[in-house]
């Protein structure tokens, strides 16, 4: 997807003793999708292991240019769409159903256990892990953070003695699962049955184990249809390129490992691979008003004094509006008909005299130097010097700079002959290029 690629260039003839074609050329490069693909070399699954895709994108809205974060576009299952949408997004978290994982009891699970790890016990990686996400094509490396914050799904056990074996006489033994151990929380889920039940629970950041025990010996005991929910931490898009950034992490299940279910509730799986793509799109997009391409220059209050009084302007110059939407890097340079040195220039007609123009850029507010000064009056130069890297702090939307023009003194006074006509042009092409 192109966001924005064009050459602009004023065409008409106009008398006048300075006059320029102004070329706009906006450079991007082709936009992409934060979605999910394995980075060969970085985990490899085992044989098959359980894969799921992380997915997630940035595009600049021109509704809500403050908000500059990837938003995660990973199809949802589980409690977060089912019970909690909500306050799952409140909570900044989201809910996947692991495909085809269930941990199945070993050996019977005896009542009033002291060790949790003989029975039901829970034990998830909730602690915030890194991953690096490259970008496919120049090879620049991210950081994403990942922590899971919560494990549930349901269980089935043997019957008898059935769900009751969870509560004391007199007690209702759901408000064992509906209401989860510390350092747990519960989230209310579910309607149990006589043999099973759905639960979830939230889990804090670093928390260890959540367990509960029967109050009669249980002869089998599986949790299937597993799930969790994760957060997530994604790095700055503006900062980033367009395109994939592609990543994986691998958790471990097993007694001991990322996702231990104690030493009685085996998996049937030991890894969990996510796959991560951040699809970075953004813009870059320079607008200039109808008839800004042609760029006549003037002195301070026009010609009179010169023509009437025979008073030499202090210098020509002109600005020149423009509309700037930006939510990427960019650097700056120019590209010329004629050139002086490092610049442009422009040449008279007749004599081929040149003389140097000076030409620089003022950037609006939330577009920063490579140093995060503001811009205003910066050179602009053939070889981009001083203009290698622009910043954005925001979503800039159609946000106005200006481009300035100029013939210093010393030049202009050249290029005046009292009763000689002169007519000096040239075309200038400033760039604005997202490949930084």
């Amino acid at each position: 997807m192109k966001l924005f690629e064009g050459i602009q260039r004023g065409r008409n003839n106009v008398s006048g003793l300075s006059i320029m074609n102004l070329s706009l050329l906006a450079r991007t490069i082709t936009a992409f999708s934060l979605a999910g693909g394995l980075l060969i070399g970085l985990h490899a699954p085992s044989v098959g292991a359980v894969v799921q895709e992380i997915r997630a994108e940035f595009v600049p809205d021109p509704t809500n240019p403050m908000f500059n974060k990837f938003v995660n576009t990973t199809p949802e299952s589980g409690v977060c769409p089912t019970y909690m949408a909500a306050r799952c997004k409140s909570l900044g978290i989201f809910s996947l159903v692991v495909p085809g994982l269930r941990f199945n009891s070993n050996q019977p699970i005896p009542a009033e256990h002291v060790d949790p790890r003989q029975g039901a016990t829970f034990s998830v990686p909730s602690s915030w892990r890194d991953l690096d996400v490259v970008h496919g094509t120049t090879g620049e490396r991210e950081k994403v953070q990942m922590r899971i914050a919560g494990i549930g799904g349901s269980w089935r056990m043997a019957r008898p003695p059935g769900v009751s074996a969870w509560a004391r006489p007199g007690e209702y033994w759901f408000n064992q699962w509906k209401n989860a151990p510390a350092p747990c929380t519960g989230v209310n889920a579910g309607i149990a049955g006589s043999d099973s039940s759905p639960f979830f629970w939230l889990v804090p950041e670093g928390a260890g184990a959540c367990s509960r025990a029967p109050f009669v010996d249980i002869p089998w005991f599986n949790f299937i249809s597993v799930q969790y929910v994760y957060e997530l931490r994604t790095p700055n898009p503006l900062s980033m390129s367009s395109g994939e950034y592609k990543g994986s992490l691998t958790y471990t299940a097993g007694p001991g490992m990322d996702f231990d279910m104690g030493d009685v509730l085996i998996p049937n799986d030991t890894a969990i691979t996510l796959n991560f793509t951040l699809n970075v799109m953004h813009m870059l997009k320079v607008e200039i008003p109808p008839g800004g391409h042609q760029i006549e220059l003037l002195p301070q209050g026009g010609w009179q004094p010169w023509l009437n009084q025979g008073r030499k302007p202090v210098r020509l110059f002109r600005d020149q509006t423009f509309n700037i939407s930006s939510s990427s890097r960019f650097k700056m340079l120019l590209e010329c008909q004629y050139t002086d040195g490092n610049t442009c220039a422009l040449s008279d007609t007749d004599t081929a005299q040149r003389v140097p123009l000076n030409t620089s850029v003022s950037l609006p507010s939330g577009l920063a130097d490579a140093s995060g000064q503001p811009v205003n009056h910066l050179p602009l130069r053939l070889d981009g010097s001083g203009t290698e890297l622009f910043q954005p702090s925001l979503y800039v939307d159609r946000k106005p700079g200006t481009l300035h023009f100029e013939i210093a003194k010393e030049h202009v006074e050249r290029m005046l002959d009292p009763g000689v006509a002169k007519r000096y042009s040239g075309n200038v092409t400033v760039v604005w290029d997202s490949e930084v």
